[in-house]
């Protein structure tokens, strides 16, 4: 008589157990992946994650305290878990379209009402609901975390109730499995989720969570106060699920391209990052604008990236050894290697993160208008016989060219900004400090350094870096480019004179540039009286210390207010 009253037992702990990993696994996710979108929207990376994910644990807290005024656990975790799953599938899409929203109104009441470009509305209600906008995916946060911060409680009452007296280990083994199932959420998050649009990676969690509650509603049905409507709720659920995978890719697009000036062409996602590439047609002219841009920042337009690549390719190697051996270090778009190439170098070896990035900007048999753009830009750099690709993290890769002892001539480093701590490891003394070791004895070294004007301490902080790991010859120069306004680099030469004096001894650029001169490169290495007044205040970037992301974060957030990513 009682062997089947212990198998039925086991078969509900076995449930409970395996529901509450699973929603443990769906809310590690859903907390990653709010805190990836904000960090898009509001760009601030590092801060947003932070406090997504604080917030979400301290809204967990008082949803767990809030737990307790719940009578009927059945009833109330059926109906939690329909709730979580319904905002799982819609909040991307609301977050979306109100910050489409909010960036259109003002332009559309001026459509209206006809009136011209500098009378566009941009304050008052349009700034509050601009910034209301732009901040909704806390409130999805705060929201989602209440809720989830009641599954444990309830879930626990649910078992206890379900043996019909208090269970000694039961937090235990219940904290134990959210524990565990949230470890695999973070794997399948790493694995899975990154590498996928963002809405539908919120779909596929929010299936999965629905189809946990009906597992548990199905299984405690006659505990549960009309189940055959949570039923119906949870199929009206799946439905709209469905619905937004198969289509809220597109609607999540399109209300975000609005956010972009030109006409989107593409949008995608690699494991590591999202692209978008504009398209601009003006009058008079056959070749469209192209700008490309990764997780919402623009990295260049076709209008004018060759000031930008030309700057940051021709002092160095204008100075460096004949047919030199030369690293890259980034430059997927493969923008920087073209001009590269015109120098005739002996090798080039380029190393790059993301492989789907190359992909974008190499030669295929099949290719959209866009893609035979990209590739005619960058005079399809990539199927060039002299170059060798590694795609792996630099920060480890430069340490593997160093144990082989390879030597470059020219090191050409096209990173983006420091924005991130993951990228500030690029910008420290213990990177540099490996570079050098690649570095041929008359080699030459050039830094991507943010902008002088509106990051002017980061910007400073890396030409200090690079000259307290032993460098000689450190200078730092800077060009307007009209996409982003100032911009700097920082170069250096082994056992030569300072590149600026080498320049002067050349009597014009070879091979010639479009835009370049040689006495505009010279005139790029002056800066205004007393900008490196504050030189001596500004520390070297040691690992670990984030002193030049604190300085970027700083500098973009104090001069031009929070920007998206």
């Amino acid at each position: 008589m009682n062997s089947p009253s212990k198998r039925s037992l086991l078969l509900d702990d076995v449930i409970l157990i395996a529901i509450m990993a699973v929603l443990a696994g769906c809310g590690l996710i859903y907390q990653y992946l709010l805190s990836h979108y904000a960090s898009r929207i509001l760009g601030v990376v590092e801060s947003t994650i932070y406090t997504m994910i604080g917030l979400m644990i301290v809204s967990m807290g008082f949803g767990s305290f809030a737990a307790k005024a719940l009578k009927d656990p059945f009833s109330s975790f059926a109906w939690l878990e329909s709730i979580i799953a319904f905002l799982g599938v819609t909040c991307i899409l609301v977050i979306a379209a109100s910050v489409s929203f909010s960036v259109l109104l003002p332009q559309s009441i001026a459509e209206v009402f006809n009136l011209p470009s500098d009378l566009i509305p941009n304050g008052g209600i349009f700034v509050w609901l601009k910034s209301l906008s732009y901040h909704s995916p806390y409130f999805f946060g705060a929201l989602i975390g209440f809720l989830l911060g009641m599954e444990i409680p309830l879930i626990a009452r649910v078992r206890e109730a379900v043996y019909g007296h208090h269970l000694e280990h039961n937090t235990g083994t219940i904290y134990g499995v959210d524990y565990i199932g949230a470890g695999v959420g973070a794997a399948i998050w790493v694995l899975v989720m990154l590498s996928i649009d963002v809405t539908k990676a919120a779909v596929l969690t929010a299936i999965v969570n629905l189809l946990a509650g009906l597992l548990f509603l199905v299984r405690y049905r006659q505990r549960i106060h009309r189940w055959k409507a949570l039923i119906g709720v949870h199929c009206v659920v799946m439905l709209i699920a469905l619905v937004v995978y198969e289509n809220g890719d597109d609607w999540s697009s399109n209300m975000t391209n609005t956010l972009f000036q030109d006409q989107v062409v593409y949008t995608g996602s690699s494991h590591y990052q999202n692209f978008t590439i504009t398209e601009r047609k003006l009058s008079g002219r056959l070749d469209p604008v192209y700008g490309f841009y990764i997780n919402g920042r623009l990295q260049f337009s076709s209008e004018d990236e060759h000031i930008y690549h030309g700057m940051l390719v021709y002092p160095a190697m204008l100075v460096a050894p004949a047919n030199p051996k030369v690293l890259i270090i980034g430059g997927g778009d493969g923008l920087a290697l073209r001009d590269i190439l015109r120098f005739e170098p002996k090798s080039v070896t380029l190393i790059d993160l993301d492989a789907e990035l190359i992909e974008l900007f190499s030669e295929k048999k099949e290719m959209s208008e866009y893609q035979k753009a990209l590739v005619a830009l960058n005079q399809n750099a990539f199927a060039d016989e002299r170059l060798s690709v590694i795609n792996g993290d630099a920060f480890i890769e430069v340490n593997h060219l160093v144990a082989n002892n390879t030597v470059f001539d020219a090191i050409i480093v096209d990173l983006p900004d420091p924005s991130h701590p993951d990228l500030d490891r690029l910008y420290t003394d213990h990177f540099y400090s490996r570079l050098k070791f690649l570095l041929s004895s008359n080699g030459v070294l050039v830094i991507q350094s943010t902008s002088p004007y509106h990051a002017k301490k980061a910007f400073i902080s890396i030409g200090k870096t690079v000259e307290a790991v032993g460098f000689e010859g450190v200078q730092q120069y800077r060009q307007n480019i009209p996409s982003f306004g100032e911009w700097g680099w920082t170069i250096a030469a082994n056992n030569q004179k300072p590149v600026r004096l080498a320049l002067l001894a050349l009597d014009d650029l070879r091979p010639s540039h479009q835009w370049l001169t040689r006495d505009l490169l010279i005139a790029s290495f002056e800066f205004p009286a007393n900008f490196y007044a504050e030189k001596a205040e500004i520390e070297v970037n040691h690992l670990g210390s984030n002193r030049i992301y604190r300085y970027h974060d700083e500098a973009w957030r104090g001069d031009l207010g929070i920007y998206r990513d």
